[in-house]
């Protein structure tokens, strides 16, 4: 019963921080928001300047038209440069768009 208190005691943000740790997804962000125009490159381009990328970068497009869907992954090496990379690109302005970042877990 004590570790459950404990994890009482923790903020939402905490746990859901512990959470994507267990999982390993620390290192993998979501970007939403993305104007349709933005690809891979331009994508790799932003986010690469806060630390190594590994993987490509995704944009995730319909399979159908070949277009854009708005959101993409970009994965890092580091967990600290894909925190950064969240905190400095939450709600930035990219082709246009303010984007959102996130945390990518499997869902």
């Amino acid at each position: 019963m004590q570790s459950l208190n404990r994890f009482r005691c923790l903020s939402p943000a905490s746990l859901c921080f512990r959470w994507l740790a267990s999982r390993g997804s620390c290192r993998k962000l979501f970007i939403g928001g993305l104007s349709y125009d933005t690809n891979e490159t331009i994508l790799k381009d932003a986010f690469g300047q806060y630390g190594e990328i590994i993987e490509a970068v995704k944009v995730i497009c319909d399979h159908v038209s070949g277009k854009s869907k708005g959101y993409g992954f970009v994965q890092f090496t580091s967990e600290d440069d894909a925190h950064i990379a969240l905190k400095e690109m939450d709600g930035q302005s990219l082709d246009g768009r303010n984007i959102r970042v996130t945390y990518a877990h499997k869902g």
